[in-house]
């Protein structure tokens, strides 16, 4: 198979895809014989597109799928996409919009009916990108989390849990999202830095001339106040504990309580405690078991009557809300009852003040706290007949404190425990249509029937009209299900026995608790099995300034751009469409010209996951610069060009394919075979412990530095100038190197890799297999690695630089002749080489050097001359530069050994080490003086 003269991804990369996917190679071999490995790939957005964050943690996870699958190990890489409640349904409620119709108008069935539409014409663009950038997913068990097995899973589990007594519906405080008309998680949840203005409010002391300053950010809530609390330290104000305050414009009393939740230094040292609209308020008032009292209808509007609940959600009454202010919308309502208190004298003062606004993530609308009907699991409690008597969440806390599961980096055990210690119920009900629909039916009289189908529910009921639960479940209930629902249950199946724990789970930190815990808490809950033995928790990907990339903010690079290349017109229009300040356009087209001034040219995947790779460093935060792109991509063209050269060298000659030839191998092979054996070691021991930083320096090093730059052109000596035996050995060691190397670099790299192997590895006996992908992994053999070809590689290496440094500041632009004065006989072998890369004319190993003012350079314990005429005064100042570096080192290493104590202190090895460096020091220097005093 002959090498195109250059390397062109595109091809290349669509070429091998297909030909794995077709070979089935993505599959796993089901061998009950051999270890399992699986990953579960994080299922994206059905709506989304592939970015940089994904391009980063698919490198990571396609990386560990290679190489276990080599290693031969039972290897599935299990794919699929989220149903992704809330953004799914607001893009198809967008399309109605344009359209002139909403989704009340077309009904709940016509409704969905839309949304699968779209999701046949529009969804999994990111798996159809996954494959650019070459994930070696088994698409045939590709899943979306509604497909009917998935459903089933959910469905089972919901029904379970309720069984066991750990899913309820209740009235509780929940996130609520006026806009979408909703709860949402707090991961759906931005808050950010807005201003706003702090109000202060005087409350009268009932039956006295006193009263007490109430500030607050929110003072249309005031009308769902229940109490105003004090902390039970502050002395200023014990006298009004028990006492009645007069709640302003409602014509009602409140109590004053005492809580630590109170912070008695900061502002007035009073809190309005308004728990059907606050968190924090919401767990005082359950402490003091005060009423609720919500204010809000479901669209964020002050009602005429506020129902009044207690905190097992029952109704105990209902109060009549100030007319002036029902029906207004809560921002309305703010200046309306703003300008109310003003005029009854109770507004004390208004300040500017910076506040933290929560925001729904997809609409922008100002989340409010609100009591609703909802359905919750719970998270403490222990289900009805469960043998364990362990909550759910205990189970999961259990399996990390064991070790079963493990985050890496280790630090992350502590973020999980702080969610896992203070973790609430678990609300998993949305007012949304697209979605899990609740399995649950209520008859005329509200019971509810919790049932796998609506017959079942019948059944139940004894034959009673029944109506569904509007709500779906939460997009994370049923990802959390994800690492045993993907694999059939509640069947029990081979893949199920093969893949759970799976290997290793590769996320973010910001769903460690959203779900990475949902899963280890529900798989624990539902198998007796951990859902995965390790959690690799890698950084957010930013852009080269360390900034967050987003759309919004113009700073975005498509991972596909840089694998096919985008011209500078397309990028501009990319970058400055659909900003969050429009305004901000000029200057982002103007930063992105300079950037990228003729666009991105067209990398190849392979050097964009060589460069994520690269920036794996555990547990870091990633600043991406497209230029390290551009290092990889050079550093692919060095593969190519060195595997033509390679090529060009052996093809159709003999590469030691027949073991009875014999072979006389150099000390140059010996070196670089041994080389390749610390290589392997390093790549395994890299890819175990997820430190795929150290794999890409690893393989850069070795390929580039030392097989590229040092041993593909001290092998043109052996090729051109050996006889048969060493011909054949260097041949072998080309393309057995060459081999090795590719697999190991595969993982990182499977396109190039591939291209490379199909031609190299029948050269070098290898091809036992129809593709890379699915070769054996290389395994160090230590006993191939020869400390004299070291030693001697090194001595060379240092005898080259040396020359290296004469010719340079000597300026000399032709060859030269070479002295060495050497007491060691076998440097005669660094001649040929030095001929070839250092360029000597011709070398001899000498006795002493010939008198005369020639350049001398040191090099170990040899001398080197090269014979030229030289310039006196410009050899002199070399050497006395040379000297005092010389002299300099030396005082550092005589002072650090004379310090007190510590050769006694310190460990011997660095002891000895210096006495070593000072030793050289010292003889190089006796070295120098001399050949200074021959120039006079």
């Amino acid at each position: 198979m002959e090498l195109a003269k250059s390397f062109e991804p595109g091809d290349i990369e669509r070429r091998w895809y297909e030909f794995w996917n077709q070979k089935d190679y993505f599959r796993p071999s089901m061998d009950a014989n051999a270890p399992s490995f699986a990953i579960q790939l994080p299922p994206p957005n059905v709506t989304g597109v592939l970015h940089m964050g994904h391009a980063f943690n698919q490198t990571i996870m396609d990386g560990l799928t290679r190489y276990h699958r080599m290693k031969g190990y039972n290897t599935v890489w299990v794919p699929g996409t989220d149903h992704a409640g809330i953004a799914t349904q607001i893009v198809v409620e967008r399309q109605l919009a344009e359209q002139g119709k909403n989704r009340h108008e077309l009904g709940r069935d016509a409704f969905i009916n839309k949304v699968w539409d779209w999701k046949a014409h529009s969804g999994s663009t990111i798996t159809s990108q996954m494959r650019r950038v070459g994930a070696s997913v088994d698409w045939s068990r590709e899943y979306f989390t509604m497909d009917d097995k998935m459903s089933t899973a959910v469905v089972e589990v919901f029904v379970r849990l309720f069984e066991q007594g750990l899913i309820y519906r209740g009235k509780r405080l929940v996130n609520w999202d006026p806009k979408l008309g909703t709860a949402v998680s707090d991961l759906e949840v931005v808050s950010e830095e807005e201003d706003g203005f702090m109000w202060h409010i005087r409350y009268p002391v009932v039956g006295s001339d006193e009263s007490v300053v109430v500030a607050t950010t929110r003072p249309e809530t005031l009308l769902g106040d229940v109490a105003v609390a004090i902390n039970p330290t502050d002395e200023r104000y014990q006298h009004l504990l028990g006492k009645q305050l007069e709640l302003p414009l409602t014509g009602r009393t409140i109590p004053v309580i005492a809580d630590d939740y109170v912070d008695a230094a900061f502002g007035t040292g009073f809190v309005k405690i308004t728990p059907a609209h606050d968190f924090n308020d919401y767990q005082v008032g359950k402490r003091h078991n005060t009423p609720l009292i919500n204010v809000m209808d479901l669209e964020a509007r002050i009602l005429a009557k506020a129902d009044v609940f207690a905190f097992d959600g029952s109704s105990t009454s209902q109060i009549d809300l100030p007319a002036a202010y029902a029906g207004l919308d809560r921002v309305d309502a703010r200046k309306q009852i703003v300008a109310d208190l003003q005029t009854a004298g109770l507004l004390v003062e208004v300040k500017p003040h910076k506040l933290m606004v929560p925001r729904g993530d997809r609409t922008g609308s100002i989340i409010e706290p609100l009591l609703t009907d909802q359905w919750f699991v719970a998270m403490q409690k222990v289900g009805e007949g469960d043998a364990t008597g362990k909550s759910i969440t205990q189970k999961a806390i259990d399996a990390v404190e064991s070790g079963e599961v493990r985050f890496i980096p280790e630090n992350w055990v502590n973020t999980y425990n702080q969610w896992m210690n203070n973790i609430q119920d678990w609300c998993i009900s949305r007012q949304l249509w697209w979605g899990h629909q609740i399995p649950a039916w209520y008859d005329e009289e509200g019971n509810v029937y919790v049932a796998r189908t609506e017959a079942e529910a019948q059944a139940k009921a004894g034959g009673k009209t029944l109506r569904r639960d509007d709500d779906v479940l939460d997009t994370w209930f049923s990802s959390a299900l994800v690492p045993f629902s993907s694999l059939g249950w509640p069947a029990q199946t081979p893949e199920l026995d093969a893949f759970v724990p799976s290997g290793v789970l590769v996320t973010g930190y910001e769903i460690i608790f959203f779900w990475v815990a949902r899963m280890i808490m529900m798989t624990t809950h539902f198998t007796g099995k951990v859902p995965f033995r390790d959690v690799y928790i890698h950084g957010i990907v930013r852009d080269h300034e360390g900034k967050k990339m987003s759309k919004s903010e113009g700073n975005v690079i498509d991972p596909v751009d840089l694998i096919d290349g985008v011209a500078l017109d397309k990028l501009l229009e990319k970058r400055t469409t659909g900003l969050r300040r429009p305004e901000k356009a000029p200057q982002i087209a103007k930063e992105t010209e300079k950037l990228f001034p003729e666009g991105i040219p067209a990398y190849g995947a392979d050097a964009l996951r060589f460069s994520m790779a690269s920036y794996a460093t555990l547990g870091r935060n990633v600043n991406f610069d497209f230029k390290r792109c551009e290092g990889y991509r050079n550093f692919c063209n060095k593969m190519w060009n060195a595997t033509r050269f390679v090529m060009m060298n052996v093809e159709g000659k003999d590469c030691g394919q027949d073991e009875s030839l014999p072979l006389e191998y150099s000390f140059v092979d010996q070196w670089i075979i041994g080389l390749l054996q610390q290589a392997e070691a390093e790549m395994t021991t890299a890819l175990d412990t997820y430190r795929f930083d150290m794999a890409a320096q690893i393989m850069y090093e070795f390929i580039w530095n030392e097989y590229c730059d040092w041993y593909v052109e001290l092998a043109k000596v052996q090729i051109q100038k050996g006889n048969e035996a060493q011909q054949r050995a260097t041949r072998r060691t080309l393309v057995r190197v060459l081999e090795v190397a590719l697999r190991l670099t595969h993982p990182l790299m499977p396109f190039i890799t591939e291209e490379l192997w199909q031609t190299v590895a029948p050269l070098a006996n290898a091809k036992k297999t129809d593709s890379i992908m699915v070769s054996s992994w290389p395994v160090a053999a230590p006993e191939k690695i020869s400390a004299e070809a070291n030693a001697r590689m090194a001595s060379f290496k240092e005898m080259v630089n040396a020359v290296r440094n004469l010719r340079a500041e000597m300026n000399l632009t032709s060859k030269a002749p070479l002295f060495i004065e050497t007491n060691d006989a076998s440097q005669a072998d660094f001649i040929p080489y030095l001929m070839l890369v250092a360029k000597v004319s011709e070398g001899e190993i000498v006795a002493a050097l010939p008198e005369g003012d020639a350049p001398v350079a040191i090099s170990g314990n040899s001398r080197l001359m090269l014979k030229v005429e030289i310039d006196k005064a410009a050899e002199t100042a070399r050497l006395t530069k040379e000297i005092t570096k010389v002299e300099t080192e030396l005082g550092k290493l005589t002072a650090k050994l004379e310090k007190p104590g510590y050769t006694d202190k310190a460990p011997a090895h660095l002891v000895e080490r210096d006495k070593a460096q000072l030793a050289d020091f010292t003889e190089k220097l006796e070295k120098l003086k001399t050949q200074l005093a021959k120039l006079g």
